[in-house]
């Protein structure tokens, strides 16, 4: 009896034991396995990388942000959508020192301070095949000779028109070359009040920075090459005369207000057949498509005597100058500006002559006008000339404005001169 409560005891001693062994092993095993992934953690490299875009944008640029952390292992890239408050935020993300290493940008006048200059990077970079980019889109990312983003996407203005209409009032197409007399007569010809019916849409509320082409194409600009000067310019004949084109339409009914406060935008007027004609950059192009438009697009018209020319919308990618990952920085906008990421990013004009010669996108007649206009914006737009731009531009706007409702632009861009040369001094 003894004998047997003794090996009881000694077989519960030993199994208590090992149980202990075994527990103080499992203690060791789970310390050390949270040390290694504490240590495999810290060895992977977050890089920030911030855009505007949502949607179906937004999420082509995630699925580009995993491609390039599976050909970076220890790479995790942390898309961070902005939305609408972009420049609020990312200006909040440079007044903290801690912006994202990697942001679209397209105010470099207002951000390049903040920027990591990028002209050493693009040009000791065989990889980024600087020479297959457009090389005027280059000229939209530098201030004082200064490069501060690499291209990523643009577009030009066209203009789009609605086959349909055209087809039932028998008006031949539009095509490259034609002018700005030629716009108006088919504006009258397609416009039949009756129907609510015009045949072109001018914007309630402008962005004068989308004007520049027109003035350009006129002789005019509103300010001086060397940014100093705007009375002249701002407020000359040629100026006025490309503004106030767009009120008489209004005034004469042969174009109709779209957009402002309460009302439909432009694109949905278009794409409810009530407007022959719209003026836009690439975006609308796909919705216009999916409302089964049976759409058009040709190059801008030109004023008598006068060259066409354009302006450009560029989104670039920048390096914040706070940035503690630079190299990864620029290896993230290599890729992204790759002819593999430019081809997903379908929302986008290439940038690539090489994407565009492969895609063919400068032979299809939606997209060619697109390109031909690129050729013919080679003009500075007015914020990369001044410093103080955005607070002339206030005045411009609401001179602008004033016009499209009913004002005379020649006094009204007179008044905004005036009121404007101010912020030279």
């Amino acid at each position: 009896m003894n004998k047997k409560l003794t090996l009881i005891l000694t077989t519960a001693i030993t199994m208590t034991a090992l149980t202990a062994c075994a527990g103080n092993n499992e203690g060791t095993s789970g310390k050390a396995t949270q040390t290694a992934d504490a240590a495999n953690a810290a060895k992977v490299k977050t890089l920030r990388f911030a855009t505007w875009d949502t949607g179906d944008a937004l999420k082509i640029e995630q699925d580009i942000a995993k491609k390039f952390e599976a050909n970076h292992p220890g790479t995790s890239i942390q898309v961070e959508a902005y939305a609408d408050g972009f420049d609020q935020k990312l200006a909040a993300g440079f007044g903290a020192t801690n912006p994202p290493d990697v942001m679209y940008m397209w105010d470099f006048p207002t951000y390049h301070q903040s920027l990591e200059p990028l002209g050493s990077y693009a040009d000791g970079d065989k990889d980024l095949k600087k020479d297959d980019f457009y090389k005027g889109l280059f000229n939209y990312a530098t201030i004082d000779n200064t490069l501060y983003g690499i291209p990523a996407g643009f577009t030009t203005r066209v203009v789009y028109y609605n086959k349909k209409m055209f087809d039932d009032a028998k008006i031949p197409y539009p095509k490259d070359g034609w002018t700005w007399d030629d716009f108006q007569t088919i504006s009258n010809k397609l416009t039949d009040k009756a129907k609510k019916q015009y045949g072109f849409g001018v914007r309630a509320e402008n962005d004068t920075y989308d004007l520049q082409g027109f003035v350009w194409s006129n002789g005019g600009s509103y300010i001086s090459d060397d940014g100093k000067t705007i009375n002249g310019f701002m407020n000359s004949k040629a100026t006025a005369g490309a503004i106030q084109m767009f009120g008489d339409m209004v005034k004469n009914g042969s174009a109709v207000l779209a957009g402002g406060k309460g009302q439909q935008s432009g694109e949905d007027i278009f794409k409810a057949g009530k407007i022959a004609m719209w003026e836009s950059g690439i975006w609308p192009l796909e919705s216009f498509k999916e409302a089964g438009i049976d759409v058009g697009t040709v190059e801008m018209p030109a004023f008598p005597g006068k060259p066409v020319k354009g302006v450009v919308a560029e989104s670039a990618l920048s390096i914040a100058k706070d940035s503690k990952q630079k190299d990864l920085a620029w290896e993230f906008i290599k890729y992204y500006v790759s002819n593999e990421a430019i081809k997903l990013r379908v929302a986008d004009l290439p940038v690539r002559v090489s994407v565009v010669n492969e895609l063919k996108k400068d032979q299809d007649p939606l997209f060619k006008p697109f390109y031909t206009m690129l050729q013919r914006s080679d003009n500075s737009p007015a914020f990369l000339l001044n410093a103080k731009w955005n607070e002339m531009n206030r005045q411009l706007s609401s001179a602008v404005e004033a016009v499209v409702h009913g004002s005379n632009a020649q006094e009204a861009l007179d008044q905004a001169m005036k009121d404007s040369e101010r912020y030279l001094k």
